[in-house]
């Protein structure tokens, strides 16, 4: 191992195309790991590379299990392992009360948000317990909808519901292999796919209040923490969130 550990690590990112995957992804490559970077838009995804030798630009499908398999298998053949997971790709899916939401539209959240999840922990798990030394980690990204609801959100918040417990089961079954797994929780980090909560949002009471937002890069800055860890030692559940955003209590 070099005497700097991170400098042959692997991480693959899912969702590395934008927002907190590409800064989660380049922070990981300003830290000295190795970035797979995997997402639907290969155009996006050269733009987070921005021509580092240490990127490796991959269009993948997370929802389509011959994709993800195709995304580890060139991982692998390039750098030989994979010891860390940024399983990040996601989308905030339909609007609406349960009854307005349409059965293909919750399918495709559950696809991406949670098969895919599950499809990406299962090749890294697989990568992880098979490669020599033996081990690795994965980040689930969850949510505030992990544990509460915005209003008009079961698909999503289902999903992000969901991603709690395929982190614990990761985490129990990994054991023996050394594979830590753990959850990062975010609240309203500023990006692309937020962009209107600084604006306004609507509140469980109907009203549309302007919420606060944080700077991505502290949600890089938690992942580089947990992903620095010894796999002897993991950060099961992280929260990140605005300081002043409406979660806790009454806002």
């Amino acid at each position: 191992m070099d005497a700097n550990p991170q400098q042959s690590q692997v991480a693959v990112v899912t969702g590395a195309g934008s927002g907190i995957g590409r800064t989660v992804a380049q922070a990981l490559l300003s830290a000295g790991y190795r970035v797979a970077l995997a997402g639907r838009r290969k155009d996006a995804l050269y733009e987070t590379a921005a021509d580092d030798p240490a990127a490796l630009v991959i269009p993948t499908d997370v929802a389509d299990s011959a994709s993800v398999a195709a995304l580890f298998a060139t991982a692998r053949r390039e750098w030989g392992r994979v010891d860390l997971l940024f399983n990040n790709a996601g989308t905030f899916g339909p609007s609406g009360t349960v009854d307005e939401i349409e059965v293909d539209a919750w399918r495709a959240t559950v696809d991406t948000n949670l098969t895919g999840a599950f499809l990406c922990a299962r090749e890294a798990f697989a990568a992880m317990r098979a490669q020599e030394p033996q081990g690795g980690r994965i980040i689930n990204n969850g949510s505030i909808s992990a544990h509460a609801p915005r209003p008009g959100s079961a698909a999503y918040t289902a999903t992000k519901h969901a991603m709690t417990g395929l982190t614990k089961s990761l985490s129990l079954d990994g054991r023996p292999y050394r594979i830590a797994c753990g959850q990062i929780d975010i609240g309203n980090a500023a990006t692309e796919m937020t962009a209107g909560i600084a604006g306004g949002a609507r509140q469980a009471d109907g009203r549309i209040v302007p919420e606060p937002t944080f700077d991505a890069r502290h949600v890089a800055d938690a992942v580089l923490y947990m992903a620095g860890l010894p796999v002897e030692a993991n950060v099961q559940f992280l929260t990140i969130t605005a300081t002043t955003m409406p979660f806790i209590g009454r806002g």
